[in-house]
């Protein structure tokens, strides 16, 4: 694994009381090496490929739960059980998507719905920072009715940029018009053989400070 080098500031010698040409020449030698070492880590940071030395805020989790709706008029926080990674992002009250740092944040969600109902229903995701929505954050998404004996699935998938300030925490919440409408783990399958697929997956990545326009 490739690192980038962390220069350390120079033990820069100390002056004679009159000018000596070999203590200019040691000096001048310690700053050129430190400058070049700079210089170093500043081309391969802003190189095409420098992002893969910097690390930011993000995170990563998922559910293996069923998640029902026992109302049409109520709103139901999703909730997820196993965090896949993280760091400096993380998961409290099972809805709770807390961060650390200040910073524009990129939520992305995956929910698999399913309806039992041989009628189209809808769904509405939204987000909410610290327990209130956010503006325009809605979307709606038509799940489709069972046909010959097989429940319908929808995936539904969006991505939010949240400006955000450090201890703030997002939440996506849910509700359906009619309760035949599920969000629906399936387990590992056969013929062909395929993993599990979680009722949800939601990432979030850090992506910017806040502008000072924000």
């Amino acid at each position: 694994m490739l690192f980038l080098d962390s220069p350390q500031p120079p033990n820069l010698p100390y002056a004679p009381e009159e000018w000596d040409r070999l203590y200019q020449e040691q000096f001048n030698n310690a700053l050129r090496l430190y400058f070049n070492r700079l210089s170093n880590v500043t081309k391969n940071l802003l190189g095409p490929d420098g992002g893969r030395f910097m690390s930011n805020p993000f995170g990563a989790w998922s559910s293996d739960s069923d998640q029902t709706a026992a109302s049409t008029t109520a709103a139901y926080a999703i909730t997820y059980d196993v965090t896949d990674v993280a760091d400096s992002v993380y998961l409290s009250n099972s809805s709770r998507l807390n961060v650390t740092y200040q910073g524009v944040y990129n939520l992305q969600f995956s929910i698999q719905f399913n309806n039992t109902d041989t009628q189209i229903h809808d769904v509405d995701v939204w987000a909410a920072i610290n327990g209130t929505n956010v503006d325009n954050s809605n979307s709606r998404f038509s799940v489709p009715n069972s046909h010959g004996g097989t429940d319908g699935h929808l995936i539904a998938s969006l991505n939010l940029f949240l400006p955000m300030q450090a201890d703030d925490y997002v939440e996506l919440y849910w509700s359906t018009t009619n309760t035949s409408v599920t969000i629906e783990h399936l387990v590992a399958a056969s013929s062909p053989t395929r993993p599990a697929t979680p009722s949800v997956i939601a990432t979030m990545a850090f992506v910017s400070s806040i502008p000072s326009s924000s």
